[in-house]
């Protein structure tokens, strides 16, 4: 029995050799990642400074499109991209990409105009361009840490999917709630370091699964190619997430 239907069999560890496929493979999927992270960065800083852009964005029904675009691109392609192709795989990430490197402005709007906001719960938050930083040194040491854990663990990530896919969809709807009904800051908090811990799982458990999944579609271009569109989306998500749940507590002036 191969290394990829233990898995699904629910074997407690893989030993999975590394090969110079896998390995170019697994670099596809991180180049991926890397060019939307710094494409958002740069969408950021544009939309963030540069107040034609900013009020744009500010505007309806762009604003909202922005705010909840990603989401419904998300669960959307749930439903209508069961076999997703290279060209529409590429183009969900793209957009998702976009759409997320605006919402960041956010913060670069903050840091710029040295402003303090109040949270939904009622909390102060004010970042600089020095915290943007720390909170992406910490997010991306954080990532790689999980990601090497995932790629050379031998131990059996894969039936934390479910576990993962659940938990993450229950603290978002949790999320909304505080923030339109509950409005506790203490239950805000603890969604927050929750939802770390959820994404920590997540890169884990992804970086594994890409692993897995290249043994099973090796040879196979068209597949490759849709994985590393969908391992690149999942992992960027993954960041983003961390990295605003830290540059959020450290913006935090509670």
């Amino acid at each position: 029995m191969n290394d990829f239907s233990r898995t699904y069999s629910g074997a407690g560890s893989l030993d999975m050799s590394v090969d110079a496929g896998l390995r170019s493979f697994m670099l596809g999927v991180y180049n991926k990642m890397g060019l939307g992270l710094l494409l958002s960065a740069a969408i950021a800083y544009a939309v963030g400074t540069f107040p034609p852009l900013t009020n744009l964005v500010q505007s309806q029904p762009i604003y909202s499109i922005i705010m909840w675009g990603p989401l419904v691109l998300l669960i959307g392609s749930m439903f209508f991209m069961r076999n997703p192709s290279p060209t529409g795989s590429a183009i969900l990430y793209w957009a998702i990409v976009v759409l997320i490197g605006a919402s960041l402005s956010f913060w670069v709007m903050l840091a710029s105009n040295n402003a303090t906001v109040q949270t939904a719960t009622g909390g102060s938050l004010s970042v600089d361009f020095g915290t943007i930083a720390q909170a992406f040194v910490i997010t991306a040491g954080s990532f790689l840490a999980l990601s090497v854990f995932g790629y050379t663990t031998k131990r059996n990530l894969m039936p934390m999917q479910n576990f993962l896919f659940m938990a993450v969809f229950g603290a978002l709807a949790l999320g909304l709630l505080n923030a339109f009904f509950f409005q506790s800051g203490m239950l805000e908090l603890l969604l927050q370091f929750a939802v770390l811990l959820l994404m920590a799982g997540v890169v884990a458990w992804q970086t594994q699964a890409l692993k897995v999944t290249y043994y099973q579609i090796a040879g196979d271009q068209r597949s490759m190619a849709v994985m590393t569109n969908m391992g690149a989306l999942n992992l960027y998500i993954a960041f983003v997430n961390m990295f605003q749940i830290i540059l959020s507590l450290l913006g935090s002036r509670e």
